[in-house]
């Protein structure tokens, strides 16, 4: 009898790859799966929480990394991780890790110190041995360059620190990285806000060495509605991810796709850290001011700036509706990056005014169409489609004027602002009514842009609601809606002028015999 000789497809415990390179390889892969694994060495001792959140920033960063994204907003609540991920984690998971030891950092706060903080935290990690028994063939620090403001690895890669506080660097890199540009103790003072901005405009808008490949990074906790974050907003090229505290109800998304897990309005962002009784003590802390902004990354008072939010009528059920009008507000193309399209079916019964249904999403001109046809066979009685002559609006009202009556080009007049103080009136007396949050879970998304304009990141739906409101204001106006429509609505009147004529001149009166 003979001894079978071992199968090809058995392997020796010896050819086996190790723990420590099964390590190696995840936080290769994975960004997050090397927080986990590095934590130890920033807090001894202690516990890594997991949460969802922590995962969607990492995800973001690794974006950069692999080459998706170059400029990216993200806005947390304190002392949710922000720094140790963005600040301190993720430049050494770059230079070892993710192979990329050649790269440039700046790094920033609006205080040199707690630059350097964040910095040292990173030179630990790199100096610690754990990660010189990993990566050590990639990274080691240069001892001729290794202070706590800059230091530089042996593959030319450094990392230099400026602040706000500490005025212009002549060098570039390949990172910026922005952490807390404003001091939160005086986010109030104009002059403090805008000597953040105008450092950013004056020094660090230029220090990248490439525009086009490398990026940039703000993190931050929203303070004022003039912080850095929307004078990034502004530009539009920003990729933005908002986590509040308690979850708004909003469905945000960036180019990797919807980001918050959360479902339920009210729903907290870290329970683990910030259980609902230490949110409730830090909202009578903070305010209705620093709720808003430094909790939920809205800083707009939730009272509302134009719209005041008790100044909202909610309705469960519908009164007997006089007329129903469509009012569109469209948008250019449908990438997630473009304006919103708002469509808004809006009933008036007397003085008051009531928002029926709604759509908000990314679409294009057949999007927009689609959108359109779909809620007109929701609600078969309305009697006007008011679509905003601008962006691809007239196309829109081309193509449905040959199937739907009644859809009329108004043209953008007067300034959206202007048009939103002029409707104000009717929502501070009480007369515009939105369906209860109870029926319709929207209603919170809405109120959001509502109560947050002029400071709102988007308009769409405020454009559709004042160009609602507008139209059942002048109703009754012949010169106010000539002013409203221009020579759209000169077209329509001679029309029917003419219409008519023909219609009598058709059909003499008949004589009746008494």
């Amino acid at each position: 009898m003979t001894s079978s000789s071992p199968s090809k497809a058995s392997t020796s415990s010896s050819e086996l790859p190790g723990l420590q390179e099964v390590q190696k390889e995840l936080a290769r892969r994975s960004f997050y799966e090397y927080v986990k694994q590095a934590w130890p060495i920033l807090e001894p001792g202690k516990q890594f929480d997991e949460n969802w959140h922590i995962q969607v920033i990492c995800d973001h960063l690794q974006a950069i990394t692999e080459g998706r994204i170059t400029r990216l907003i993200i806005n947390v609540p304190f002392r949710t991780l922000k720094s140790t991920l963005v600040s301190v984690l993720w430049p050494t998971w770059e230079w070892g890790p993710a192979g990329l030891p050649h790269l440039r950092y700046i790094t920033a706060s609006h205080q040199k110190d707690l630059a350097t903080r964040d910095a040292v935290a990173s030179r630990r990690v790199l100096q610690s041995p754990w990660y010189q028994n990993c990566w050590g063939d990639r990274v080691r620090l240069t001892s001729d360059q290794n202070v706590k403001t800059r230091y530089e690895n042996s593959r030319r890669g450094y990392r230099l620190i400026t602040s706000v506080d500490s005025g212009a660097t002549g060098e570039g890199g390949n990172r910026q990285l922005i952490d807390d540009p404003h001091d939160m103790t005086k986010i109030f003072s104009a002059a403090d806000r805008k000597a953040a901005l105008d450092w950013w405009d004056n020094t660090m808008v230029s220090r990248l060495d490439d525009q086009q490949r490398d990026a940039i990074v703000l993190i931050m906790q929203r303070g004022h509605t003039e912080d850095l974050t929307a004078h990034f907003l502004a530009t539009g090229v920003y990729q933005h991810v908002c986590l509040p505290m308690e979850f708004d109800g909003v469905r945000r998304a960036t180019v990797l796709g919807e980001y918050d897990k959360r479902t339920q309005v009210g729903e907290l962002l870290f329970p683990r850290r910030y259980p609902t009784e230490v949110v409730a003590s830090l909202k009578r802390t903070l305010g209705s001011y620093g709720t808003a902004a430094q909790l939920q990354q809205n800083p707009i008072p939730l009272g509302g700036t134009i719209f005041k939010r008790d100044r909202w009528q909610f309705y469960k059920a519908l009164p007997e509706i006089e007329e129903l009008i469509l009012s569109v507000d469209c948008a250019f193309k449908d990438f997630q990056t473009s304006d919103y399209v708002a469509i808004q079916a809006w009933g008036r019964k007397g003085p008051n005014r009531y928002l029926v249904d709604r759509i908000k999403d990314h679409l294009g001109f057949a999007g927009t169409v689609t959108a359109v046809r779909a809620i007109l066979a929701n609600h078969p009685t309305i009697s006007a489609v008011l679509i905003e002559d601008a962006a691809n609006g007239p196309a829109v009202i081309e193509t449905l004027r040959t199937e739907i009556a009644g859809v009329l080009a108004v043209p953008p007049q007067g300034g959206k602002i202007a048009r939103a103080y002029a409707v104000q009136p009717q929502q501070e007396a009480g007369n515009v009514w939105l369906p209860d949050p109870s029926i319709a879970p929207w209603v919170h998304e809405y109120l959001m842009e509502l109560s947050a304009y002029p400071g709102a990141p988007n308009d769409d739906e405020t454009d559709a609601t004042t160009q609602a409101l507008v139209w059942f204001g002048l109703r009754g106006d012949a010169m106010g809606l000539f002013a409203f429509f221009g020579d759209e609505a000169r077209r329509i009147a001679e029309e029917m002028k003419q219409a008519e004529e023909q219609a009598r001149i058709a059909s003499p009166p008949t004589t009746f015999m008494h």
